[in-house]
This record gives C-alpha cells, sequence and structure tokens, in this order.
C-alpha cells in the first residue's frame, strides 16, 4: 500500500466523524443564502488559493461561488516568494476585502491552514464587519501552535462563525521518511477540496428537497446543451454572481 494513501484516508476519516456537524451548519448557511440571493465568496492565499480555483467554473460546481483572486497571492507570481511576503503584509488583506463589494447576509469562505497570515485574518474581519458570516476551513492545532503575524494578535479561526478543521498534521505534510527531517506529501488541498465538495453536494441536495427546482450548479460545457443551460442560470442568479461567464 502506498503510504500517503493511507494517510489521506485516515484524515478523511477522522474529518467525516468529526467535523459532520459543522459541515452540515455550512451547508445550512449556503442553503439559506442561496433561497435569500445572497453571494457567495471564497479566499485563499498561495497554495490554499487552490481551493477558490476548485470551487470557480466547474461542472458540477455551485454557479454562485464567486472566487476573491489577487495577483500578489497566485502562484504565477515571479518570485513565488512574493506570495508569502504579501499575505504576511499588514494591511493588505483590507485592501482585497475593501474592493469585494461584500453585503450583510452574504458568506465567506476562507481557507488558510495556519491561520497566522495578516491576509486572511483581515479578509474574514472586513467581511464580518458588514454583516458577512464568515466560515474557516483550517487545521486547528497547527493554528494553535503558532504565533498570529496580524497586528491584533488573533489567528484566523478566532474570526469565523463557522469553523471546520481539516485535521491534518502541523506542517500540512504527513508522510515521514527515514533520514529527512522535514514530512512529506501536503494534505490540505486533497482534504480540503473534499470537504468543499461535499457541502456543494449538500447543499445542493438540500435545495431540492426543499422545493428549487433547478438549483444553480453548472453543467458541463463539453456536454451539448450545457452552455445553453448555463447561460440561463446565469441570468437567473446575475445579481449573486459577480464574474463573467
Amino acid at each position: 500500500m502506498i503510504e500517503y494513501f493511507s494517510k489521506i484516508r485516515e484524515i478523511l476519516d477522522v474529518v467525516e466523524k468529526e467535523e459532520s456537524d459543522n459541515i452540515k451548519k455550512a451547508v445550512e448557511l449556503l442553503t439559506e443564502t442561496i433561497f435569500n440571493k445572497g453571494s457567495i465568496y471564497i479566499f485563499g492565499a498561495s497554495h490554499a488559493g487552490i481551493l477558490c480555483e476548485e470551487m470557480y467554473y466547474r461542472a458540477g460546481g455551485l454557479m454562485l461561488m464567486n472566487p476573491i483572486f489577487a495577483k500578489e497571492l497566485m502562484l504565477d507570481a515571479s518570485p513565488v516568494t512574493k506570495t508569502s511576503k504579501m499575505e504576511q503584509l499588514n494591511g493588505y488583506g483590507s485592501v482585497i476585502a475593501s474592493k469585494v463589494g461584500f453585503k450583510k447576509g452574504d458568506v465567506l469562505i476562507v481557507h488558510s491552514v495556519s491561520g497566522r497570515n495578516p491576509v486572511g485574518i483581515e479578509m474574514a474581519i472586513w467581511a464580518q464587519g458588514v454583516g458577512v458570516k464568515v466560515i474557516v476551513l483550517t487545521n486547528l492545532s497547527y493554528s494553535k501552535s503558532v504565533t498570529s503575524r496580524h497586528d491584533a494578535g488573533k489567528n484566523l479561526y478566532e474570526y469565523s462563525d463557522i469553523i471546520i478543521d481539516n485535521h491534518g498534521d502541523i506542517g500540512d505534510a504527513c508522510v515521514k521518511l527515514p533520514g529527512l527531517e522535514q514530512q512529506v506529501g501536503a494534505t490540505s488541498t486533497v482534504v480540503g477540496a473534499t470537504v468543499l465538495n461535499s457541502i456543494i453536494v449538500e447543499t445542493t441536495r438540500t435545495l431540492l428537497e426543499r422545493g428549487m427546482k433547478k438549483p444553480p450548479i453548472f453543467y458541463s460545457a463539453n456536454l451539448d446543451g450545457g452552455d445553453e443551460l448555463n447561460q440561463k442560470l446565469f441570468a437567473e442568479y446575475k445579481d449573486s454572481i459577480h464574474y463573467k461567464l
């Protein structure tokens, strides 16, 4: 058996058991937001931002998921170390957040494994300040083991309405190899994508059970008629979608 597969299964089993109630809370919040025609946003910096891309413009994904991208935090930045410097810069998250257009009743999902860097913390603080509910996907044991880099001295989980713990190892990587101090094989992307896709599935299920005939889920553009169906849904939910097709 390949050890990494085993480690991922172990973590997913723990997350399914320990985070079930928090995932259900997230599903209920997203369901209410969609029925109320609110907007849903997602943010992460550097590798944490991969989950923003996973949730965005994806066949079978939620059309109302609005990613918050900042060029300086994307992995195509050069030099790539710039992303680390920018996410550690106090004040930068507030600048990004001020341009989003958050409204009371919206939802923001913030993904940060350590939860210590100012950019995600400030995003959550700004959103909560205007009445947005914040779902934080993080690693609680990791976050509680490190000090905040934000001037307020608190980590991201302390600015959340719902916390979902990814239950990974401190430092994220999970496999210990003989003769090497640093563990290898990051888990946060695999586990985080599983958590978020499970929330999308269960939110869609709940919308259907509560009478919504056509939940705002992307059809595959590679299937006949997919583009036309997407355009109809896009028109119906245009006030909650803040990107262009």
